[in-house]
């Protein structure tokens, strides 16, 4: 028999009928570990979970059953892990996805390691054989939990029913506590199968779990004073801005100060685009005039940021003329790659309140603003339409954002299209941009688009894809229709792997090998026979046309549109280049 729980209080019992609602329906007993498994999701406000069921993690769909909690069965159990991934990004709090067992578990794993790379609040539940046969090579046994220990934040083996539910509450707390990232949580199937009556409590991160908040004041001063006294600033927003819900706070600074805003993709509208103080975001295929900011300024203000390669170029050359200011919730990440002159550790939301209180007079930077706006105007991004080329990527993109209103939240897979979306659509809003960063995981935005679209039913979501991502995971379209999300899907095929042709013309004499996908399928078609709408585009006329169809049709559309296999994406830095030596064609490589 387990343990029962010790009778409440009579405060607790008065809070309790309370918050109770006639209306709430009644939940059913825990009974077993798997309904305290659920149960744990529940009291941690769980809404939408996404999974695919199996034989070991049987026993948690069949708790699922009695419950709420919507369940998404997806087609792959990657896409599993990209969708939670994504209804993370833009609910600003823990995705859940479930697998079974060895194959189940170990299809997750892309998905976990990209959660992992962009510090994404995820949690993972999966199947495990019974405890008595772990290390016996039972049918689909993996080690999940030591095949994800470098890729998650922390993970668990649940080997008490009693105890399960709290495990599971305390690793959905974790995965959003200070640093974002996964957790996972193995369950043998005797676990979940086990006889309890052990109610989960509320879900909380560990007690020894104690991320800073605030910082501390001498760091914060000393940066203040390095705000005020710099001629030419810049402020980097990384992704811990939007993770640490501070856009506003950043925003504020930023006016407040007349300081001008580079980002990092993963902070793509962390700061409005359109904003006079915005200089898009920086990096490999940054913008010029952002990419000379960085490289120009003598005091660079990185909040949230992680200073990866993809941004930095040649660390040696990165920022060469400035001072540093870091600000990070994760100390780890001080002077991890990019050396820090004025290191604040703390929460970016309270970082930001204390540096706007802490810097007494803003800096005078009025010559370095008009340089910074005499740099958008120098480096524009722009792109020719000749009527005798095909229709150009950057032309779709740029009407699809017209198209949408300004909170629509867009997707991407990985590649050429990936950035052409970053470049040329204007984000103003934080939580739109949804795409894999670290990990670079193609096939991640027509799941992620699922994921985004239960997560904000009433916003407009758009996958701007390639044909390569999108056929990585295409199989989740028939998601989309069985769930009827009104979802597009805009194909931006040049029957490569541009990215790849890309490099290969630039670096590799031109010797395409496996780049070229001229046998693709007809996606238009593809799509009908998924059961959504197919259009299809190859002049501007028809790319207009498509769009307005697609997008009033009240469910999932796929557009193909066939456009320029010849059109590169520039600005480019080459790897472990200097950012301000960014290339504007490929004969400047």
């Amino acid at each position: 028999m387990s343990e029962q729980q010790p009778a409440p209080t009579a405060d607790e019992a008065a809070d309790a009928e309370t918050t109770t609602d006639a209306s709430e329906p009644t939940q059913t007993p825990v009974t077993t570990g798997a309904a305290s498994v659920v149960r744990a999701l529940e009291n941690a406000g769980v809404e939408a979970a996404f999974g695919v069921q199996g034989g070991a993690i049987m026993p948690i769909y069949d708790a699922l059953y009695d419950s709420d909690i919507h369940h998404v069965t997806m087609a792959h159990e990657q896409g599993a892990a990209h969708a939670a991934d994504a209804y993370g990004v833009v609910r600003g709090e823990p995705g859940v996805c479930l697998a079974t067992s060895g194959p189940g578990a170990t299809n997750l794993v892309t998905g976990i390691a990209d959660a992992d790379m962009d510090s994404d609040a995820m949690l993972a539940l999966t199947g495990q054989v019974p405890s008595t046969m772990v290390g016996s090579d039972a049918f689909q046994e993996t080690d999940t939990t030591g095949v994800t220990a470098p890729i998650t934040k922390h993970n668990y083996f649940a080997s008490d029913a009693d105890t399960v539910g709290d495990t599971v509450g305390e690793a959905f707390a974790l995965a959003a506590e200070g640093r974002p990232g996964p957790t996972l949580v193995d369950l043998p199937k005797d676990t979940t199968m086990a006889e309890t009556d052990r109610e989960p409590g509320p879900a909380r991160p560990p007690e020894t779990t104690t991320p800073p908040t605030e910082a501390d004041e001498e760091s914060v001063d000393a940066a203040a004073r390095a705000i005020e006294r710099a001629e030419k600033p810049l402020l980097l927003f990384g992704g811990g801005v939007v993770k640490a819900n501070a856009t506003e706070e950043a925003r504020t600074f930023a006016i407040d100060n007349g300081i001008p805003v580079v980002t990092t993709m993963p902070a793509i509208g962390s700061m409005p685009e359109d904003h006079e103080l915005c200089l898009s975001w920086a990096g490999m295929h940054g913008t010029g005039y952002a990419n000379m900011a960085v490289t120009h300024c003598d005091l660079l203000v990185a909040v949230g940021c992680r200073f990866d390669d993809r941004l930095t170029g040649g660390v040696d050359t990165f920022a060469p003329e400035a001072e540093v200011v870091h600000v990070d919730v994760d100390e780890a990440e001080i002077s991890k790659n990019v050396h820090a002159d004025y290191p604040v550790v703390g929460d970016a939301k309270a970082a930001l309140d204390q540096l706007t209180e802490a810097v007494d007079d803003a800096p005078d930077a009025r010559e370095w603003r008009q340089q910074c706006t005499t740099w958008k105007e120098e480096y524009p991004l722009a792109y020719a339409t000749p009527e005798n080329e095909p229709l150009k990527p950057q032309f779709v993109v740029e009407a699809l954002d017209e198209a949408t209103p300004d909170d629509a939240i867009v997707t991407t897979g990985v590649g050429q299209h990936q950035m052409w979306a970053a470049q040329f659509w204007t984000f103003t809003n934080p939580r739109t941009w949804v795409s894999s960063h670290g990990l670079g995981t193609m096939g991640y935005g027509l799941p992620a688009a699922i994921g985004a679209k239960l997560a904000a039913p009433d916003k407009d979501v758009v996958c701007v894809d390639g044909d390569g991502s999108f056929l990585m995971t295409i199989q989740e379209l028939s998601v989309a229709v069985r769930e009827d999300l009104d979802i597009t899907v805009a194909v931006l095929n040049n029957e490569y792997i541009g990215m790849v042709r890309q490099w290969q013309d630039a670096f590799f004499e031109g010797r395409r090998m496996a780049a070229d996908y001229d046998w693709c399928p007809d996606f238009a078609k593809l799509a009908e026979a998924f059961g959504a709408r197919g259009f299809s585009a190859e002049s501007y006329d028809e790319a207009a046309d498509a769009i307005e169809d697609a997008l009033d049709y009240d469910g999932p559309s796929v557009i193909d549109f066939h456009i320029d296999p010849a059109e590169n994406v520039y600005p480019m830095v080459s790897s472990g280049g200097a950012n301000g030596k960014f290339a504007l064609s490929e004969d400047q490589l």
